[in-house]
């Protein structure tokens, strides 16, 4: 029986000495480029040789994340509406050296609901809950106490590379249809925000938390799209141009220790439009229960009072800068309770 010979790997051919090859395989090398091989085959160039392969490992192994290098562009479109958070609720996730921007007791959080159909990682879901903003002279800045999203790769990156508290999570869309009614008493705006909504149509997007081998199912998100009724251009009705900074804090996470800060620039057709209603698929006990452990519950079923639509949208998120060094007992980003 013909014993069959494995392919040698690269390592192994540029490790084998002149005695090491196969005798067969020597018969079909002429003296003059064996010759020139043992010449080439020294220590030196097979240290150079080696480190060649490393190298081309090594870029691979990064490309094969799928991110490679920033900036990183993600295109796409996008619901960032604001709530009215009570500032105790957002003072259990906020680093203590900042200082929360609050009046009467309250700050300014909510969500950013994305979706994007071009991203270094293809098409991906994500939402954002924002706890609050805090106050970084010269300028605010949001923390995020939550990130969804449905991919996991976005999902690594988010906590690896930006200190975000990155969960996996399904997002479920189902579209229904609006009746004559609720189109003449709708506001006049034209809808919508992408995540893929119709010109005529409610699109209900319902969140599952995936903790494996746990699922939550947390919360359902309807976005109302209605029809445009005084301008009969349909491109006018998503809003003018704008390029706007959204300035963000993240990190005091289990990778990320730090405080980083990173801005995300963006391009986009902006236009106010109706807040999306948030409820709870949870019984009365449980969602109280979720609330004090989970900020971003919290946040989510507080009061809306303005939302805005991201039509065109195309973000450009650079690599985050150190602010300052971490603790030793970094934070559970989003998961502290809080006491009413």
């Amino acid at each position: 029986m013909i014993e069959k010979r494995k392919k040698p790997t690269a390592s192994q051919l540029l490790s084998a000495s002149p005695e090491s090859t196969p005798p067969a395989f020597r018969r079909r090398i002429p003296s003059s480029v064996g010759s020139a091989a043992s010449h080439l085959a020294s220590p030196v160039t097979n240290r150079i040789a080696r480190y060649l392969v490393t190298c081309m490992e090594v870029k691979e192994t990064k490309s094969s994340s799928g991110y490679g290098k920033p900036p990183w562009i993600f295109k796409g479109s996008a619901l960032y509406q604001f709530h009215l958070v009570k500032a105790e609720i957002a003072k259990a996730v906020i680093p203590k050296e900042f200082k929360l921007v609050e009046a009467f007791g309250y700050t300014l959080g909510g969500f950013f609901l994305a979706n994007y159909n071009e991203s270094p990682v293809g098409s991906f879901d994500e939402l954002v809950v924002i706890s609050g903003i805090v106050w970084n002279p010269p300028i605010s800045h949001a923390w995020a106490s939550r990130v969804y999203v449905n991919s996991d790769e976005a999902c690594r990156h988010g906590r690896k590379e930006f200190g975000l508290p990155s969960q996996v999570a399904t997002f479920s869309k189902s579209i229904k249809a609006m009746s004559s009614r609720s189109k003449r008493r709708s506001n006049g705006l034209m809808s919508s925000s992408h995540v893929d909504l119709g010109n005529e149509s409610n699109k209900d997007i319902q969140v599952v938390e995936i903790n494996c081998p746990v699922t939550t199912r947390l919360f359902d998100i309807g976005l109302t799209s209605p029809v445009l009724k005084t301008n009969p251009f349909k491109w006018m009705g998503m809003g003018p141009t704008i390029k706007i900074s959204l300035p963000s804090f993240s990190g005091h996470t289990e990778h990320k220790p730090e405080l980083l800060k990173y801005y995300c620039e963006i391009e986009c057709r902006l236009k106010p439009t109706s807040p999306a209603r948030v409820l709870g698929l949870l019984d009365g006990e449980m969602k109280e229960s979720l609330e004090k452990r989970d900020v971003s519950i919290s946040v989510m079923f507080s009061k809306p009072i303005l939302a805005l639509e991201f039509n065109c949208l195309k973000m450009q998120v650079e690599p985050p800068v150190v602010v300052s060094k971490g603790s030793d007992h970094p934070s559970q980003h989003g998961l502290q309770s809080y006491h009413s």
